[in-house]
């Protein structure tokens, strides 16, 4: 049994994503906030902060580290974070006498928030991928489509006639803007996170900026200052999420009515079956789109709340972000897939080659 309709064994097949998905396993996070621990071991040794031989044993600690799964499960429930429990083992792990040089200077949040924006990267690389494929796909369809004649309709109502290629711009340019919007949210977004216990960067004898630009060059991530409380990029994203996730749910709802058997403007390469009427084919991933775009716009409202951070550090609105975000990243991910299957099997109809038509 799962809570969640996107890693449900059955309607994880419809909503979810297993690409995406991935990149918010236990596993994934794990291996990411163990790079961030081998990291700043690394950063720290090379700065001479803490003993070389400290810092190449944490790293081969870290590397071939695997946790009780239980302890770690029990530390969240009593700590809220998975870090203290986390950090324990490792020092354990590590043994003496290097184990007091693990995570020195670090908090909780730096190791989290780092871990997220490690495995944010490969999310923006599928998207991104998605994305272009998409657009070429739309760009195909006009060139092959583009001059079927269709008729406008505003307010559910016959307008005057259009091209397959208005249709079509509609849906792709949103889009175009999207991918636009992303390479320029990127260096934002995917940074380091260090800033210790309350973001000053203290206890590393001067060297916390120079710590934390050598472990974002160690993690492949941008240097930033401390972002503890400033939660406006990772907001942006989600934002960008339901831009996404809407314009393919605008898709998806002309898609559906275009497929309408009193309409006929559209042909899709597949249905759904009906267990009551054998003779339909009903727009299943059209359908989808539309809802997974509701379902982002609605997480998305309660995403911003998570903005609220009071003081240094809140726990109430960053575990908020645990709650919001992954969804959201899954349920755009869906949708990139769902339209690109309709795409490649939509065809636009003529005048007259779907039937009667509907009277005006």
């Amino acid at each position: 049994m799962t809570f969640s309709a996107f890693d449900h064994p059955i309607l994880g097949a419809l909503v979810g994503d297993a690409e995406a998905a991935k990149c918010f396993s236990f596993e994934a996070d794990l291996a990411a906030m163990l790079a961030f621990e081998s990291a700043l071991a690394g950063a720290q040794a090379a700065l001479g902060l803490i003993p070389a031989e400290a810092g190449r044993r944490i790293g081969e600690s870290c590397r071939d580290f695997a946790p009780d799964a239980r302890r770690l499960a029990d530390g969240v429930a009593r700590d809220g974070v998975v870090v203290p429990a986390l950090v324990a083992m490792l020092r354990e792990a590590v043994g003496e006498p290097h184990a007091a040089f693990v995570h020195r200077g670090a908090t909780s949040q730096d190791v989290m928030d780092s871990s997220l924006t490690i495995r944010l990267k490969p999310v923006c690389a599928l998207m991104e991928s998605r994305l272009a494929a998409l657009i070429e796909t739309l760009r195909r369809l006009a060139a092959r489509d583009g001059n079927i004649p269709l008729m406008a309709r505003t307010r559910m109502q016959r307008a005057l006639p259009i091209a397959a290629a208005d249709k079509l711009r509609a849906w792709r340019k949103p889009l175009e803007r999207s991918l636009v919007r992303l390479a320029e949210l990127k260096p934002r977004l995917l940074v380091v996170q260090f800033g210790g216990p309350v973001g000053a960067r203290g206890d590393l004898d001067g060297k916390g900026e120079a710590v934390a630009a050598e472990l974002a060059r160690r993690l492949d991530l941008r240097a930033a200052p401390c972002w503890h409380v400033e939660r406006d990029n990772l907001a942006e994203f989600a934002a960008w999420l339901g831009l996404v996730a809407g314009s393919l749910g605008k898709l998806g709802q002309d898609v559906a009515l275009m497929a309408q058997n009193e309409i006929g403007e559209v042909r899709l390469a597949g249905g759904g079956g009906s267990s009551a009427m054998a003779h339909k084919s009903n727009p299943v991933a059209a359908e989808i789109l539309v809802a997974l775009a509701r379902f982002s716009a609605g997480q998305l409202g309660t995403h911003f709340q998570a903005l609220v951070h009071e003081n240094e550090r809140s726990g109430a609105a960053w575990t908020l972000e645990w709650l919001t975000l992954p969804p959201m990243v899954a349920a755009t991910a869906a949708a990139l897939r769902h339209a690109a299957t309709i795409c490649h099997g939509l065809r636009f109809i003529g005048p007259g080659a779907a039937g009667p038509k509907a009277s005006g």
